[in-house]
C-alpha cells in the first residue's frame, strides 16, 4: 500500500531504508546509530538488515565523523551522518564549514560533494543543556551548503530522499519534538521540489510563514484566528538556504501582512533575512511591517524554563493582532 500513516521518525527510517535499498554507495554513519538504531531510534533496525559496512556506529568526535564523510563522498560514496543533538554539531563545524562547504567551488564544479548530515533540533523535549539548540542560521549563512527541515512525515520521507540524491552536501534538520506526529506518507508520489515552500493552509488577512516544529503551532494559531473571523495563510517554508522568496512574496502581495515564526533566537535569525527580502520586494503590496516571532537572544534556558522560551499560540497570536492592527 502507497499510502500509509507514520510518525515522523518512522518516516525517516523508512526513507534511509530506501536508500540503503537503492543505492549500494548510501553508508549510514554516526554515534549509536547501529547496534542501538539511534538514540530516537531513527535508524532502528538498519544495521541489522544492511550490515556493519552500510551503517556504521563510529567513535564520540563529531568532526571525525564529518571528516570522513567528505572522505567517502570524494571516493564516490553518499554518506548520511547523524549527529546526535543539535548541540553536538560544533566540534564539527570546522570540517563543515571551511572543507564541506567549499569543495565543489574550489574545484570549479568538478567535485561533487553528496553529503546530507541529519541533526535533530528544536526544543520541547525537556532535554538537558546543549539538546535544545536551533543553530539553522549559523548552517544557512555558509553559501555551499543547503538547509532544509521537514514539518510533517510525508516531507521527512520525500525530502530526505531528495537530500541523499543531491550532489550539494545538506544539512538536514529534523524537528525532534515532531518525531511523534503521525501523517500520511505516499511512498510513490513526490510531494514537491526539495527547496520548494507550500501553502500549509490557504488565508486572505495575513501570512504566517514558518518551518520545521513551529509550522503545527502556526496551522493551530491559524485555526484559532479563524474562530475570530480571521482569515490567516500558512507557508511551510521547508528549505532555509536556498528560501523560495517567491512564494513568499506571492502570498504577502495577496494578504498584504507577514508574520515569520521560529524557534531560534529572532535576533540576526532566517526571520530578519526573510523580512528585509520582502519589504524590498513588497513594499507597497504591505499593510503592516514585517513581524517576527522566535526564541530570545539568550542561551537556551533549563527544562523547566522552555516553555517561556519557545515562541508558543499566545506569542504568535499576539503577532497576528498587532500586524492586523496597522
Amino acid at each position: 500500500m502507497a499510502v500509509q500513516k507514520l510518525p515522523l521518525a518512522k518516516a525517516l527510517n523508512e526513507s534511509l531504508r530506501k536508500a540503503l535499498e537503492t543505492d549500494p554507495k548510501v553508508v549510514v554513519m554516526g554515534l549509536d546509530v547501529g547496534k542501538l538504531g539511534g538514540v530516537f531510534r531513527i535508524t532502528d533496525g538498519l544495521q541489522k538488515d544492511f550490515g556493519e559496512d552500510r551503517v556504521v556506529d563510529t567513535p564520540l568526535a563529531e568532526s571525525g565523523i564529518v571528516g570522513t564523510a567528505i572522505g567517502l563522498a570524494l571516493r564516490g560514496y553518499r554518506p548520511v551522518v547523524e549527529i546526535q543533538f543539535d548541540g553536538f554539531v560544533f566540534p564539527a563545524y570546522d570540517q563543515i564549514v571551511t572543507q564541506l562547504a567549499k569543495m565543489r567551488a574550489r574545484s570549479l564544479g568538478t567535485v561533487k560533494m553528496p553529503v546530507v548530515i541529519r541533526i535533530p533540533y528544536g526544543g520541547g523535549i525537556g532535554a538537558v543543556e546543549h539538546h535544545s539548540e536551533s543553530p539553522e542560521s549559523l548552517f544557512a549563512h555558509v553559501a555551499g551548503l543547503k538547509v532544509v527541515t521537514p514539518a510533517n512525515s510525508s516531507d521527512a520521507y520525500w525530502m530526505l530522499q531528495q537530500a541523499i540524491q543531491s550532489d550539494d552536501p545538506v544539512i538536514f534538520f529534523e524537528p525532534k519534538r515532531r518525531y511523534w506526529d503521525k501523517g500520511e506518507v505516499d511512498t510513490e508520489s513526490i510531494p514537491g521540489e526539495l527547496h520548494k515552500a507550500r501553502v500549509a493552509r490557504e488565508g486572505t488577512d495575513l501570512t504566517l510563514a514558518a518551518y520545521g516544529p513551529m509550522v503545527k503551532t502556526c496551522l493551530e494559531a491559524a485555526a484559532a484566528a479563524a474562530e475570530e473571523g480571521r482569515s490567516i495563510e500558512v507557508l511551510d517554508l521547508r528549505s532555509i538556504s536556498p528560501l523560495d522568496f517567491d512564494t513568499i512574496q506571492a502570498s504577502v502581495e495577496k494578504t498584504g501582512r507577514l508574520v515569520v515564526v521560529h524557534e531560534a533566537p529572532v535576533f540576526f535569525g532566517s526571520g530578519a533575512e526573510i523580512a528585509a527580502r520582502i519589504t524590498e520586494r513588497c513594499f507597497y503590496h504591505l499593510e503592516a511591517p514585517v513581524l517576527r516571532v522566535g526564541g530570545y537572544h539568550a542561551p537556551y534556558p533549563p527544562a523547566r524554563l522552555e516553555e517561556e522560551y519557545l515562541p508558543g499560540l499566545d506569542r504568535v497570536l499576539d503577532a497576528v493582532d498587532r500586524s492586523l492592527a496597522f
